[in-house]
């Protein structure tokens, strides 16, 4: 029932997309087909987009209220920030959520899209709200066990909002914009911000506040990463090799990994002449790495490897292929 709905729904907003776009009202189901599919794409990736800012959005209110806010602990970014203002004005932690991120989402819009922002400040929104108005436990008053676990559901939060495709910490935004003006990396402008923060920390608070907003602040990005890039890490492996054909055989029969073969073509061979040869790409995760480098040593040990990080992959077969 629920799907003969949207489906009407999507067949209707997209007679008058192509209403609009023509000047004949008569339309054909060549011109619809394609345009409900896109739609019913876009629909589906807003659904699952907004259910991953939502969990985000109320796990960070988690770390938040059930961890930093109530043991005054503050963390880094924009969300250190806040806290920290929180602490010295006792003004709800809310209002400075929105307020401090503000110039970060601005900037975002500029950077990258109207759209981006729109979620962003959709999302940092409803974290004020939550935070304002939603009474979570307060669950320890261990420090430690504060640092790494509000850490943890901060990071968490942050990630499944940046799956979503938003933020709900701006400092990222404002990384990437200085790393492009400066001859630094995003980590580095990451971590010059939130060194300028822990400072603050440790002259408002106490020492062993700012060090522990250091731990709290590397649980919550360790976590980020784990969620945005995979838990499992995954490397992307070329390999160059006069044996390509027994080296494609090995990993489809004995690995079972699939392979994306190119046509290339050696800049300098023996005498001077180059030869054709494939070149062979495959995706394998860190763990079965050793395995796939001793396989290869077996069939040839001059073959020249090239190893680099993937971060994300989707659609392909990525999982080993089933025994037959």
């Amino acid at each position: 029932m629920k799907s003969s709905i949207v489906s009407k729904l999507l067949t209707f907003v997209a007679k008058k997309k192509l209403e609009a776009q023509n000047a004949s009202k008569d339309i054909s189901n060549k011109q619809l087909v394609p345009l409900i599919r896109s739609l019913q794409v876009e629909l589906s990736h807003a659904v699952k987009e907004s259910i991953f800012i939502i969990i985000g959005v109320f796990s960070a209110g988690f770390g938040l209220k059930g961890f930093l806010l109530p043991n005054r602990f503050i963390d880094g970014g924009a969300t250190g920030i806040s806290l920290l203002l929180e602490i010295v004005t006792e003004i709800p932690l809310s209002y400075f959520l929105i307020l401090v991120n503000i110039p970060f989402i601005i900037l975002g819009a500029k950077m990258f899209n109207v759209k981006f922002a729109i979620k962003s400040i959709v999302a940092i929104m409803l974290l004020a709200f939550v935070v304002h108005y939603i009474d979570y436990p307060t669950i320890t008053d261990d420090k430690l066990l504060i640092a790494v676990f509000g850490g943890f559901f901060l990071g968490l939060g942050i990630g499944m909002a940046m799956r979503g495709g938003s933020v709900i910490d701006g400092t990222e935004v404002l990384a990437i914009f200085l790393s492009r003006k400066l001859s630094l990396t995003i980590g580095d402008v990451l971590l010059l911000i939130n060194l300028i923060i822990f400072s603050f920390g440790i002259y408002v608070l106490s020492i062993e506040t700012g060090l522990y907003a250091m731990l709290t602040y590397l649980a919550a990005a360790r976590t980020v990463d784990f969620v945005v890039d995979g838990v499992e890490e995954y490397v992307g492996v070329t390999i160059i090799s006069a044996h390509h054909e027994d080296i494609k055989i090995m990993l489809i029969d004995k690995l079972r990994r699939a392979c994306t073969i190119y046509e290339g073509k050696g800049g300098y061979g023996k005498n001077g002449v180059s030869t054709k040869r494939d070149i062979i790409y495959t995706v394998t995760t860190r763990l079965e790495l050793a395995k796939l480098e001793t396989e290869i040593d077996k069939i040839d040990k001059e073959a020249f490897i090239i190893k680099g990080l993937v971060k994300d992959i989707k659609g392909g077969m990525i999982k080993k292929r089933p025994l037959k």
